[in-house]
C-alpha cells in the first residue's frame, strides 16, 4: 500500500504541471530536414552509438521541447546547441514529427564491464539481477530512500506521456540513460518541470541508476 501511495503522490504532484501541446509538423519535410542529424542519431532515429539517444518513436512534444531548450540555452550541449541554433520553429516541429513516426529498435542484453566479469566480487550482481532490481525500482520506487517510481511519469511500459511532454523511455540505450540520470543527479542537467528529475536522481545510488537503465533498455 505504501508503495502504491508513493506512486500516487508523485502522479498527483505532477498533475498540476502545465501540459504542453504542439502543432503536428510535416513528416516528409522533417525527414529531409533531419539529414544533419543522421550522423549521430541514425537515418531513422536509431543511433548506433550507445551514448547518443535514440529519437525514433519519441513523442514529438518532448523532442520539440528539448530542441527549443538546446536553442535557448536552458539545456546545454555544445554540439546540440549549435545544431539547434540553426533551426527555425517550423524545422523543429517537422523534425520532431518525423522521428515520432519511426519505430524504435530493440536492444541486446546489456553486457557488464570486463572488470565485472572477471573474478566477480562477493555480492556483485549479474545482469539479470540488476534488471530485476531495476524492474522493482521502476514500478515501485524505494520508500526507504524516497526514490519515486518511474512508472508514475513514464508509464508501465516506458511509453511516456505525450501531453505532459514526459519522454518515452522504452528500448533507449542503457548507456545514454545512465549518463542522463547521472547528469540529473549532479545537476548538470536541470531543464525539467520543477527540477523533478534532480530531486529523484540525487537519491539514487550508482547501482540503482545502472539497474533501472538496464531494465528500461529491455522494455519493448
Amino acid at each position: 500500500m505504501k508503495k502504491k501511495l508513493q506512486v500516487l503522490s508523485i502522479s498527483l504532484a505532477l498533475a498540476s504541471a502545465t501540459s504542453i501541446l504542439h502543432a503536428e509538423g510535416n513528416i516528409n519535410a522533417g525527414k529531409q530536414k533531419s539529414a544533419s542529424c543522421t550522423s549521430c542519431h541514425g537515418d531513422d532515429g536509431n543511433s548506433m552509438v550507445a551514448t547518443f539517444p535514440k529519437l525514433a518513436q519519441q513523442h514529438s512534444s518532448y523532442l520539440v521541447k528539448q530542441l527549443h531548450a538546446f536553442k535557448d540555452g536552458s539545456r546545454n550541449d555544445p554540439m546540440m546547441s549549435a545544431m539547434a541554433l540553426a533551426l527555425t520553429d517550423e524545422d523543429i516541429t517537422d523534425i520532431s514529427a518525423y522521428y515520432a513516426t519511426q519505430k524504435i529498435s530493440e536492444n541486446a542484453l546489456p553486457v557488464l564491464d570486463s572488470d565485472d566479469d572477471n573474478e566477480k566480487p562477493a555480492g556483485k550482481k549479474d545482469v539479470q539481477a540488476l534488471i530485476a532490481q531495476g524492474s522493482d525500482l521502476y514500478r515501485n520506487g524505494d520508500l526507504k530512500s524516497e526514490v519515486s517510481a518511474c512508472i508514475a511519469c513514464h508509464g508501465p511500459f516506458g511509453e511516456g506521456n505525450k501531453p505532459a511532454s514526459f519522454p518515452a523511455l522504452k528500448s533507449q540505450h542503457a548507456d545514454y540513460l545512465i549518463k542522463a540520470l547521472t547528469d540529473f543527479k549532479s545537476g548538470a542537467r536541470s531543464n525539467n518541470p520543477e527540477n523533478i528529475m534532480y530531486m529523484i536522481a540525487k537519491k539514487m545510488t550508482d547501482e540503482e541508476i545502472k539497474a533501472v537503465s538496464y531494465r528500461i533498455s529491455m522494455m519493448k
